[in-house]
């Protein structure tokens, strides 16, 4: 008997470049558009995890020309829920907690994941993240090992 894994069906032809920046998303797509000369645009609908509950902010670019798609995604998700702790007082307030998620939770500390998908043609990641080094609020940007990450199934979209 074999046994069908996602990585059976799941190829790696992409570049996964981690953006480190303080920027809410839709200001980093318009530095990234605006440097890169792509057009990032949010799409309808974010990436929702339902096993945690969580949703991540996705922008998309389609090149034609080079038949490669561009997207920007959130890596973290923070969200008001309620206190599970229990204080055995009868009458308390409402406790609320801010609870952070993380689409890659082993890069946990990533802000941003840029996703370059090309069938066709090889991606010159560095050329890349030279580019986005040039956006004056990314204080980092690097290429990810995708070897190194288990939670791959995340970035299926």
């Amino acid at each position: 008997m074999h046994k069908l894994l996602v990585d059976d069906f799941y190829d790696d032809s992409y570049v996964l470049i981690a953006i480190h920046c303080g920027l809410e998303d839709y200001r980093l797509a318009y530095m990234i558009n605006k440097f890169l000369g792509i057009n990032l645009e949010r799409k309808e609908k974010d990436l929702d995890l339902n096993y945690t509950s969580s949703s991540y902010a996705v922008y998309e670019y389609y090149n034609v020309s080079g038949d490669t798609t561009w997207n920007l995604i959130a890596n973290i998700c923070k969200k008001e829920e309620e206190s599970l702790s229990s204080s055995g007082v009868l009458f308390s307030e409402d406790k609320r907690v801010t609870k952070t998620y993380n689409l890659l939770p082993e890069l946990k500390q990533v802000d941003f994941f840029i996703k370059i998908s090309n069938e066709t043609q090889q991606i010159n990641e560095k050329l890349m993240i030279s580019k986005l080094q040039n956006v004056p609020q990314i204080i980092t940007s690097y290429a990810v090992d995708l070897t190194k990450i288990k939670s791959k199934e995340h970035l299926i979209f």
